[in-house]
């Protein structure tokens, strides 16, 4: 099988069809949202009770507390209440301010607002991500 490179694990790994999604949203985390590649980890390993999972992406504040979780899936995934309940068990665990959901075609994004996430209609930066610990 093809390879490709993953910045964050510092490694050639698989280039399964969710990963290729994954190595896409990396690059624009890092190019159009100025996220240091430094404070993000893919493939970060969970607990949620006895269970064990592993969130796709995070990305990590300048204090490195967990700031947003990003779910991949492959093109052919469609964006449903299943994906959204697997990033909000994530949430519970981590605690983040921002959720995206992609599978390369579709990106759906969403921001803490008190206990709820609402969605917005556009890839934050870096710095905007930040804004919601202030």
């Amino acid at each position: 099988m093809a390879q490709v490179w993953d910045p964050l694990r510092r490694k050639e790994v698989a280039a399964t069809p969710e990963e290729q999604v994954r190595q896409w949203f990396i690059a624009q985390l890092r190019d159009r949202c100025g996220v240091p590649l430094g404070l993000m980890m893919s493939e970060a390993p969970l607990r949620f009770g006895a269970k064990s999972f592993r969130a796709d992406i995070l990305v990590y504040d300048r204090q490195a507390a967990p700031l947003a979780v990003v779910e991949c899936k492959r093109p052919d995934v469609p964006l449903d209440e299943a994906v959204i309940r697997q990033a909000m068990r994530y949430d519970i665990v981590l605690g983040v301010c921002w959720i995206v959901l992609t599978n390369g075609k579709t990106t759906y994004m969403y921001k803490r607002e008190g206990a709820r996430f609402e969605a917005v209609d556009h890839l934050p930066d870096y710095e905007e991500m930040l804004a919601c610990r202030q």
